[in-house]
């Protein structure tokens, strides 16, 4: 049976693992002009199948609207995302992605794989399988938070 102790070490491993995935990342996103978050946004845009509503994605991304709205704004300067109105009602506003945000996302995809491949450098390929295999557990057996 596990202790608390190696229960509470793996989740300090794991936290120190998010923190350098993150600084890695961001050195790699830092040259493209875009933070995480803004990565993180164009991502879930481009995954939609027509200009998703702000609504959406602020529920999507479980953060509250004001977040998506400074976000959009960021990647909007940068021509990377436009708002759009809804057809359907005035109020709405649409978040459609450009080519220079499609062509962004290009970037981001590799730099996003050469911040995993440092990551993941001192594994062999078998040990990179089971930490998939582990990882999916754990992503696919976690209840949907809602707030």
């Amino acid at each position: 049976m596990d202790s608390p102790d190696s229960d509470g070490l793996l989740a300090e491993q794991l936290l120190r693992l998010t923190r350098r995935l993150h600084r890695i990342q961001s050195r790699q996103l830092e040259p493209i002009g875009i933070t995480p978050a803004q990565f993180r946004l164009l991502r879930t845009v481009a995954q939609y199948d027509g200009p998703p509503r702000m609504a959406d994605l602020a529920q999507r991304l479980d953060v509250v609207p004001r977040a998506v709205t400074s976000l959009v704004d960021g990647l909007e300067a940068s021509g990377r995302v436009r708002r759009a109105p809804d057809p359907a009602s005035r109020r709405v506003v649409r978040v459609e992605i450009t080519d220079e945000g499609l062509a962004t996302l290009r970037s981001l995809r590799s730099a996003r794989r050469a911040a995993a491949e440092e990551i993941l450098a001192p594994l062999t390929a078998d040990q990179r399988e089971v930490l998939g295999g582990l990882l999916s557990a754990l992503v696919d057996g976690m209840p949907e938070r809602r707030c």
